[in-house]
């Protein structure tokens, strides 16, 4: 009798077996094989690019990824040289500025148009028109705009104020500004979209009982209305924060990098090395930090996002 059982219960787990990986590799098929083209991009484009990129930061490669390993020696070349210092201080430096700006002004502008004035469409159109332009055509106009000789300063001096100076992308203290400008100028908008549909989201009542508390309106944006608008905040974060870290041609097309080296930034500094300087070991070392930087961020960030949800 116990044998028969031990039997029957073998025979029973071996054919629950076969529907275990049915339901596993075979339960909505069709939806895993449409995945496949994503889940290559990734593991290969992603995942393999970015294995590559570390394992030849540690080689000594020059025009070709050839060189034979050497350890940390990119990376104390790449921390000792003063292009790459300067251009993490500007990037340290304008993304701080950015971020704080962006988020600022977007917001302040949302809760304007979120008043219900006329003509709101074609305000919101106007504000979000510059993030329809590429960074190249921002950084032409504004480097046309600022330009000593023939901008802004030149046509106000032609009119008579001959002390008028806007030099900024000529000098080496306001070239950051310079960028800076031309960086919020692109971006607000997108900001004000996304804080605008953030306020829109907020229920009408929540302001009515403000109202009828006495809190004053600045008191309930900042104590009511912000934190329900998280999800919009972490969102406009991030998008900024990547748009940051990647600056790139709007240096190109404002400052090249000028005057001097006073406008470098990282990406830049990878380029410059791995198409331009023919030692692609150093671009790579420095693309390397870009990548340690993100996650350094980026990491925490999602497990007290994601993580902290869970356990709650």
């Amino acid at each position: 009798m116990a044998d028969t059982a031990v039997h029957t219960r073998e025979g029973a787990e071996q054919a629950a077996r076969p529907s275990l990986l049915n339901r596993i590799f075979l339960h909505n098929l069709s939806g895993k094989i449409a995945a496949i083209p994503m889940m290559a991009t990734v593991l290969i484009v992603f995942i393999g690019c970015t294995v590559w990129t570390i394992y030849f930061s540690f080689t000594n490669s020059r025009l070709l990824p050839t060189g034979k390993f050497v350890g940390f020696d990119q990376y104390e070349r790449l921390f000792a040289t003063s292009r790459w210092n300067v251009s993490v201080t500007n990037l340290i430096t304008y993304g701080v500025f950015s971020l704080v700006f962006t988020l600022g002004i977007g917001f302040l502008l949302a809760v304007l148009m979120d008043q219900k004035i006329r003509f709101e469409s074609a305000f919101r159109t106007i504000m979000l028109y510059p993030f329809a332009l590429s960074f190249i055509v921002t950084g032409l106009v504004w480097q046309w705009i600022m330009n000593p000789t023939l901008g802004l300063q030149g046509t106000m001096r032609n009119l008579g104020w001959e002390s008028f100076t806007f030099d900024w992308i000529a000098n080496p203290r306001m070239v950051l500004f310079a960028l800076l400008i031309a960086g919020l100028w692109q971006g607000v908008g997108f900001c004000m979209v996304l804080m605008l549909a953030g306020l829109r989201g907020v229920d009408e009542e929540i302001w009515k009982a403000a109202r009828v508390d006495g809190i004053p309106t600045w008191r309930t944006y900042v104590s009511v209305v912000l934190p329900m608008m998280r999800g919009v905040l972490v969102t406009a974060v991030v998008l900024i924060g990547s748009g940051i870290v990647r600056l790139y041609d709007l240096v190109v097309a404002l400052t090249n990098g000028g005057p001097g080296i006073s406008s470098e930034v990282p990406a830049k500094y990878v380029y410059n090395y791995m198409f331009g300087g023919g030692n692609i070991g150093q671009g790579l070392a420095a693309a390397t930090m870009m990548l340690v930087t993100v996650l350094i961020i980026m990491v925490p960030w999602a497990y007290l996002e994601f993580g902290g949800r869970g356990r709650r």
